[in-house]
């Protein structure tokens, strides 16, 4: 009788002992603290993905008592290029409506382009459009590309966004809309073409 009762028993003991050891077994730690994982679109509250449409201009103020665009690095070689090239420029430039400077701000172009062909003016872009008015207060479009100035018309690749426009992708259809050679100062009318959720 006392073997009876003393087995099941044992079989007890072993079977917590070894739920520990597999609880404490590397394979089930890694899982417990895993690195990635699949999720759901839905889990994140993704919708129907979305394609929009955004027009604004875009306003490069190089001179004046308040640009709002500086040169922050210069190569050595640079006085001696024609496209500028090495020169890196920081900028905080204003999004509006309309072309005039007075149009409806529309939010920001914050980020850095720099001169990047020593054959021809080609501008590397990596600009944040940070909206600041409407349904987009508060989201950005990230924006990273090729830029040549002097085409008619340039387009770059919009790579991601935040806020209304997480997991965002698209283009970016850059036209100077005006360029004062004086100053340098100059508009350009963008046409972004974005999908988001």
């Amino acid at each position: 009788m006392a073997k009876s009762k003393t087995l099941p028993r044992l079989a007890s003991a072993f079977f917590v002992i070894l739920t520990i050891m597999v609880l404490l077994s590397p394979q089930a730690r890694a899982k417990q603290n895993r690195f990635s994982r699949i999720l759901s679109p839905a889990s994140l509250g993704l919708r129907k993905e979305k394609l929009s449409h955004l027009h604004f201009y875009f306003h490069d103020i190089v001179s004046g008592p308040k640009p709002t665009a500086v040169k922050v690095a210069e190569a050595l070689m640079t006085n001696t290029s024609h496209t500028g090239f090495g020169v890196v420029v920081m900028a905080d430039d204003p999004l509006t409506a309309g072309p005039s400077r007075t149009s409806k701000l529309l939010g920001k172009a914050q980020g850095i382009y720099a001169s990047a062909a020593q054959d021809e003016l080609g501008l590397l872009m990596v600009m944040n459009y940070v909206f600041t008015e409407g349904k987009y207060n508060g989201s950005t479009l990230s924006l990273l590309g090729q830029n040549k100035a002097f085409n008619a018309v340039r387009e770059m690749p919009i790579v991601g966004g935040s806020g209304l426009f997480r997991f965002a992708r698209g283009y970016a259809q850059a036209k100077t809309h005006s360029l004062d050679y004086k100053t340098g100062n100059a508009v350009v009318e963008y046409n972004v073409y974005v999908f988001h959720y």
